[in-house]
């Protein structure tokens, strides 16, 4: 059995995932109060969108199999009604020395999409050392920092980038960062103007040679020096997206490593589609692209495959 030590060199990228599917998508008036990239849904639309979701969703799962990545697949309950439960990273998160968060969230009905079994699967097949789960109190407090939908981690540099926003605390990034030493980078990134943007994983990824990233979205210029200054510092080369392309979700990546070694940035066809020839040129020095269509989830869920993507970083038993 191998266990995290210090010594042990930070994985930024992982193999092991795991998805929900989901019993019935449909775009969640509770999130869409902050949530710009998200369209409301007409009435009778349910279905429809419901039936497109759950196919994308499936041509999604055959896509990262088919690219050796090691998937789990868990399935959603009828009940409780959770329409977001296809963006499981933003209520856990898992660390590579055994840590797992459990994450508070904006919008009371994601907070049913916690689910004991996952957490019972994860400790019977991967090494737990400690499980933080302060969510409901900080909950009480009106206090959230939805995972990795919130911060978007630099592992190996051990820097927590985070966007702030109604969803995203600052208060818990502190809390976050005194207890797995990391370095806090926050800042405030705009959609449009006065209009926040509701996660940082949508203008931001980092990657183990690069690191996609709006500037144009970091208005205050000390800010954006300092997310500039600490890339550069940490050596990834940076392609910089327009906002039009954050709204393509091109930020909206997901940096894994198959089961084979090979390094790959997961996204969906319209952020490929979306990205520069010369962007593409530099991710693929160093990435395969690996994209699917997913266009309904994009349009009523306002997230794309990186929010889909809950990554395991715990050491197998």
């Amino acid at each position: 059995m191998f266990y995290f030590t210090f010594s042990q060199i930070m994985k930024q990228a992982t193999s092991n995932l795991f998805l929900i599917r989901p019993f019935r998508f449909f775009s969640n008036p509770e999130t869409s109060v902050n949530n710009y990239f998200q369209a409301k849904m007409f009435s009778g639309d349910d279905i429809d969108v419901a039936k497109k979701a759950l196919i994308e969703f499936d041509n999604f799962f055959k896509t990262l199999q088919s690219n050796h990545l090691n998937v789990f697949l868990f399935d959603d309950f009828e009940k409780p009604i959770t329409p977001d439960c296809i963006f499981p990273n933003n209520w856990i998160s898992t660390y590579q020395d055994g840590k797992i968060f459990i994450h508070s969230m904006f919008a009371k009905n994601r907070r049913l999409e916690r689910r004991d079994d996952i957490v019972t699967f994860l400790k019977q097949n991967f090494h737990v050392s400690k499980i933080f789960n302060d969510s409901e109190l900080n909950e009480k407090n009106n206090q959230f920092l939805e995972g990795t939908g919130s911060l978007v981690l630099d592992r190996e540099n051990k820097i927590a980038y985070m966007a702030l926003s109604e969803r995203s605390s600052y208060n818990l990034l502190v809390d976050f960062c005194q207890k797995t030493n990391f370095q806090a980078i926050a800042f405030s990134a705009f959609q449009k103007p006065k209009k926040i943007i509701y996660h940082t994983n949508v203008m931001m990824s980092v990657c183990e040679k690069f690191a996609i990233v709006c500037l144009d979205s970091i208005v205050d210029v000390n800010e954006k020096k300092k997310v500039f200054d600490f890339l550069i510092k940490t050596k990834k080369e940076i392609i910089s997206i327009s906002l039009e392309q954050v709204n393509n979700f091109c930020g909206n990546v997901l940096g894994v490593k198959n089961k084979n070694g090979e390094s790959l940035l997961v996204m969906s066809t319209n952020a490929f589609n979306s990205f520069t020839k010369n962007q593409k040129k530099i991710i693929n020095r160093s990435c395969k692209i690996v994209h699917s269509p997913l266009d309904t989830i994009e349009k009523y869920g306002g997230g794309g495959a990186r929010c889909m993507l809950a990554e395991i970083f715990l050491n197998k038993t």
